[in-house]
């Protein structure tokens, strides 16, 4: 028979795929810049399905790509750029050898640089995509925003990275998207709702670092590059999205606010302004000054497909939002020397608060802490010794959980030294079955206008407790009294006489309908499972032990819980009486 004959793994699956050293050699790059050039066009290696065939019956381990991909890189400029760059870098070294230093000057004013827009572009076709894509870029930034002048990271990146966070906490404070705090072991994580995107990012604690030794920060920085492009686009969008300036300016009030004496003496022009934006203690300047006209309410109507009481809802919910935005209106703040400040005066202006702190803390205060109108004081410690009789010193916590709650929460639970309620997160939801525990029922109970359900149950306790007493004591009563009728019986009985036998007439069980009715449910139900085929059975079964699960998770919670409030109640009479 006539034919060519068909060879191994010259079609299917192992065309589709190839491995990283033959990438690498069909693109001309070293490892570490075909691995940079994979980061910045968002290329990742794939795992076959078979791979053995894709491996040509080898078992040994090897990184595979998809062919396509790779044909796809070699039309990409950087990698021109990067080429460029490594004849930079052998004719620098050969001039250096030589001791030709006009050549170094000129090399070095020469040196071949790239930009990622066109990636950007390209990886993203809409805005929202990349909206979608920022809170990997926001955690990258907001984690090297905080580390410190080493080695370990050129010091430009990680100003730049500073000056975007700070516009983007700038961009969420003035359209006021903030919505939940959470306060981790690794950082506080934030909420902000942007154009209908909720997106979630953690920012670090401002501790000294200890790099450790098994991060690679070479890919780390390689992320950062493409991540500052991104957010700088992101910004930008934003901001012209508000009328606001980019890059960012102070409003000429606030600045003028902002101008202390000192200021030349706490630095250069240049990084005093970034300190400025930083203190988020100001307003930004907008493109067209407009004077502030009240809005016309428009009409509205019922989205295709909606009906009246969805629309009402939604309107409702839009309503409460807007509410929770000026939750901290009309409250002026002060920090005291130990508070994050960056972190509280973040969270205070997104919701309307005015905040300031004192001048020997950073720069931007906007009153002192002798100011009468001030209602909250921020405080972390026992005590303080000087007082004002006309505001509250609470903890910091109590911000977070006004933020979190959607109202302001009673300040009697955060004064000083006293032990704070449990900091529960936000993101955490209950379905039906779960444990809720009673904090979070007091927080619900105050949303809808209520009285709190822990205050109920003191009161209760407190009545319980009476109760108890009062019954204790009727119950020694009748111990008395039984024991008196068991000794004249006792006494019958040896003198011979016949005791006293009294008949009760029985009483009529009336049916309970309700009951009965659940019993006959029971009994329907009892009998559909039986009447069940074999897999709906299984799945079924599934079904009710997930169930069970959930519910023994939640008792076993609960019991937890009562162990830990009997264990406290002796402390809390104490303190009480």
């Amino acid at each position: 028979m006539g034919g060519l004959q068909k060879k191994k793994f010259e079609r299917g699956s192992a065309t589709n795929y190839i491995t990283r050293n033959k990438a690498r050699k069909k693109l001309q790059l070293s490892l570490p810049d075909f691995r940079r050039l994979c980061i910045l066009k968002g290329i990742y290696p794939h795992e076959p399905k078979h791979k053995k065939k894709v491996n040509k019956g080898s078992t040994a381990p090897r990184t595979f790509y998809l062919l396509k991909d790779i044909r796809f890189l070699l039309h990409e400029p950087i990698v021109g750029k990067f080429r460029e760059y490594k004849v930079f870098v052998r004719k620098l070294k050969k001039a250096y050898g030589k001791t030709e230093w006009s050549a170094v000057e000129r090399l070095k004013e020469n040196k071949p640089t790239y930009k990622l827009d066109h990636i950007v572009k390209e990886r993203y076709p809409t805005f929202i995509d990349a909206l979608r894509d920022t809170e990997d870029a926001l955690c990258m930034c907001f984690l090297f925003s905080t580390f410190a002048r080493t080695g370990k990271c050129h010091v430009q990146t990680i100003q730049l990275c500073r000056r975007l966070t700070v516009e983007w906490m700038n961009y969420v404070i003035t359209c006021r998207s903030l919505r939940k705090v959470f306060i981790s072991i690794k950082g506080i994580y934030y909420q902000a709702e942007v154009m209908g995107q909720l997106l979630t990012w953690l920012v670090p604690y401002q501790f000294s670092h200890d790099h450790p030794t098994d991060v690679d920060y070479r890919v780390m920085a390689t992320f950062t590059e493409f991540y500052t492009t991104l957010l700088g686009f992101v910004n930008f969008k934003l901001y012209h999205s508000l009328n606001l300036l980019y890059p960012p300016k102070l409003d000429s009030k606030a600045e003028l606010e902002l101008k202390e004496e000192d200021e030349e003496d706490y630095a250069m022009n240049s990084e005093s302004y970034l300190e400025k934006l930083s203190a988020l203690s100001a307003s930004l300047a907008r493109v067209v000054s407009t004077a502030e006209e009240e809005e016309a309410q428009l009409d509205q109507f019922p989205v295709e497909g909606e009906d009246m009481e969805k629309m009402e809802a939604r309107e409702k919910e839009q309503q409460q939002q807007e509410a929770q935005k000026k939750i901290f209106d009309g409250l002026k703040f002060f920090l005291n020397r130990e508070v994050p400040r960056e972190s509280l005066a973040f969270v205070i202006r997104c919701f309307g608060g005015q905040v300031s702190w004192d001048k020997s803390v950073c720069i931007g205060s906007t009153y002192d802490v002798t100011d009468l109108t001030i209602t909250h004081h921020i405080v972390d410690r026992p005590t303080v010794n000087k007082q004002y009789i006309n505001r509250y010193y609470i903890q910091p916590q109590w911000v977070y959980d006004c933020v979190n709650a959607k109202l302001v929460l009673p300040v009697e639970d955060y004064f000083l030294g006293v032990t704070l309620p449990p900091h529960l997160s936000p993101f955490v939801e209950e379905k039906e079955g779960d444990y809720v525990p009673p904090e979070k029922l007091k927080i619900m109970a105050l949303q809808r206008g209520e009285k709190p359900v822990q205050d109920e149950e003191e009161e209760e306790e407190d009545d319980e407790d009476e109760e108890e007493e009062e019954n204790e004591d009727e119950e020694d009563e009748d111990e008395e009294v039984d024991e008196k009728n068991l000794k004249k019986m006792e006494e019958q009985r040896s003198q011979g006489k016949s005791l006293q036998v009294k008949v009760t007439p029985g009483k009529l069980k009336v049916d309970n309908p309700a009951r009965l009715e659940q019993e006959e449910k029971a009994e329907e139900k009892r009998l559909a499972i039986m009447m069940m085929k074999k897999k709906e059975k299984y799945l079924y079964d599934k079904i009710m032990f997930g169930k069970k699960r959930k519910v023994r998770e939640a008792n076993k919670l609960a019991a937890k819980r009562k162990a830990y409030d009997d264990a406290k109640k002796p402390t809390k009479k104490k303190a009480r009486k």
